[in-house]
């Protein structure tokens, strides 16, 4: 039996074990919906990609992500991750730094990504499927504070508030006060179902950040929950970093041109990320976003189903 071929990559790094890892099924045609469930729960991480062939020629890829409970519209390391994978295995056998822009179909919508091979590692980014918008939201300071079990005077900063943002993906976005803060974050689930509201099939994750980082020449902190049916923490969120690039538009309101900025995510669970985030900016409006990163494979094999 030949199986089908599949691989691991840690996203968001380019050394192996830290980031997010990602499940990348290849060849998935002819697998169920409930095929493709199951063995996303047969991986148990964040996400698992199927690649199936584009339903436009001119694409490269349609791929389709699953958590180990559903499917997701958009994902950003499954992207960066996928990205990344096919341009090596398109380019395996060359010598040589590579440049591609390929374009894969995801539920969202097709997704452009341009992905840079060196000899020491591999960078992607993809502009945005759709820009952020904010949900409208009547935050609770003292509600949103129990549920992360902090003190209500450690959220927000600045101009900074809590806020609803989508961006293919929903998210709150909780802003606190620094490190010391992000450190003592604990979910209390029933109280986190009476500040995130449920949208589609999903109570919200929880994306908390603050300006104070571990690493210099880093802009940003954050981590992220997801706390529908058990919670547990997301090393690095690229859905949710499109989602937060409405709240750094609206509340620091950044001059016109290209900003670029750097976020570190998974550093209390051992698994330091690093997402780039690039903002075009025209007559104070957001016009275009795109999310970067570093990828390394640290397994393949077959699937024997």
């Amino acid at each position: 039996m030949a199986g089908r071929r599949y691989e691991i990559y840690d996203v968001f790094t380019s050394e192996a074990l830290k980031g997010n890892p990602l499940a990348i099924v290849h060849e998935a045609q002819g697998l169920s919906d409930e095929a493709m469930q199951s063995i996303a729960r047969e991986f148990n991480l964040s996400e698992t990609v199927f690649v199936l062939p584009a339903k436009n020629a001119a694409h490269t890829a349609w791929i389709r992500i699953f958590t180990p409970d559903y499917e997701m519209p958009f994902a950003g390391h499954p992207t960066v991750g996928t990205a990344i994978s096919l341009v090596q295995n398109r380019f395996a056998e060359t010598i040589g730094d590579q440049d591609a822009l390929i374009i894969l179909e995801e539920q969202v919508g097709p997704v452009r990504c341009g992905v840079r091979l060196e000899s020491n590692g591999a960078f992607a980014e993809f502009d945005f499927p759709k820009l952020p918008q904010r949900v409208d939201y009547n935050y609770d300071k003292v509600a949103i504070a129990e549920a992360l079990r902090l003190e209500p005077n450690e959220i927000g900063f600045e101009n900074h508030v809590p806020s609803i943002w989508d961006a293919g993906v929903p998210f709150l976005l909780v802003p606190i006060h620094g490190l010391a803060t992000a450190a003592r974050i604990r979910i209390d689930q029933a109280a986190m179902q009476r500040v995130a509201p449920r949208i589609g099939h999903r109570q919200l994750p929880v994306y908390a950040y603050c300006r104070e980082t571990i690493e210099h020449g880093n802009n940003f902190h954050s981590r992220m929950f997801v706390s529908d049916e058990g919670t547990y923490e997301d090393p690095a969120t690229g859905s949710a970093t499109a989602a937060f690039s409405g709240a750094i538009h609206l509340f620091d309101e950044p001059l016109d041109g290209m900003l670029r900025l750097s976020i570190e995510q998974g550093y209390e669970m051992g698994r330091p990320s690093r997402l780039q985030l690039e903002l075009d900016i025209q007559d104070k409006q957001l016009t275009g976003a795109r999310i970067g990163g570093a990828a390394i494979r640290v397994a393949e094999g077959k699937l024997f189903v």
